[in-house]
């Protein structure tokens, strides 16, 4: 069972939501960088209902110098959403292949336009098919969503508020410990960190399973990396997509508030810092 409180919801859960007589919006994330295009594995099999939406055209802006996934143009992603059947007052899950890396960039990206009830599947399409739950092929009909974005309803911070925050607060890097420590860099022209940013790898939010681990476990993890009440936190990571899924764990841990650099290494390494 999941916490109705909870960011995240058991594919059992879900089943269930789904069998109401108020079942969520389900949107397909499934996205993976330098990986098969998202819209062919939904279309050869999906979650029944759910709306696939595309990472890199819909969920943010084209590539350049304010990086490789900066925010997507609030109208963009508002038609997305409606085309999706979003609306304001219905419920939405969202979910990708079972890491959460791209459905956590669905799920922020909602809440910062406003939206108040999402969710993202823990352990994704792999914990649905686990469950032995069925998928579908059938594409459904475009939604009649009302959902209007009003951006800017969680927090985020620039180049400059990342260095403060590395300076001042706690600037956590979500990226690989081997891309933080610039022993490999396969996808920024430069390798390194932000001076002063903690290596917070988002592996480590998973249990072997590819689901997240249980709050405690991810509260005492984040303390350890110096996440404490009133510490001002803010993530990154390569292009702002799994920084996404380190500000989930850290919503499942109880911390609320923390700050997302959308631009990440790849604007960082862009504006020669």
């Amino acid at each position: 069972m999941t916490s109705a409180s909870s960011p995240i919801i058991s594919a059992a859960d879900l089943a269930a939501a789904l069998d109401s007589d108020r079942p969520p919006v389900l949107l397909d994330i499934r996205w993976q960088l330098g990986g098969p295009p998202g819209a062919e594995e939904y279309a050869a099999g999906h979650l029944p209902g759910a709306h696939y939406l595309d990472l890199d055209r819909e969920l943010a802006a084209p590539p350049g110098a304010a990086g490789r996934h900066p925010l997507p143009d609030p109208e963009v992603l508002g038609a997305a959403l409606r085309r999706a059947g979003v609306t304001a007052d219905r419920p939405v899950v969202v979910y990708d292949a079972g890491p959460a890396t791209s459905a956590a960039r669905a799920w922020w990206l909602l809440r910062w336009a406003g939206h108040g009830d999402v969710r993202v599947l823990d352990g994704g399409l792999a914990a649905w098919r686990d469950a032995g739950r069925p998928l579908d092929t059938r594409v459904p009909a475009d939604g009649d969503g009302d959902f209007k974005v009003v951006p800017g309803r969680l927090p985020e911070v620039d180049a400059d508020g990342a260095a403060e925050l590395a300076r001042t607060g706690l600037l956590l890097d979500a990226r690989a410990g081997e891309r933080y420590r610039g022993e490999v860099e396969p996808i920024d022209p430069r390798a390194g960190h932000i001076p002063g940013a903690v290596s917070a790898p988002t592996t480590e939010n998973l249990t072997a399973d590819g689901r997240f681990r249980p709050a405690a476990e991810l509260a005492a993890r984040f303390a350890a990396l110096g996440v404490a009440p009133g510490t001002r936190v803010g993530v990154y990571c390569g292009s702002g997509v799994t920084a996404s899924h380190e500000l989930l764990a850290l919503e499942i841990a109880g911390h609320s508030g923390a700050a997302l650099y959308p631009g990440s290494w790849s604007e960082w390494c862009a504006l020669g810092r």
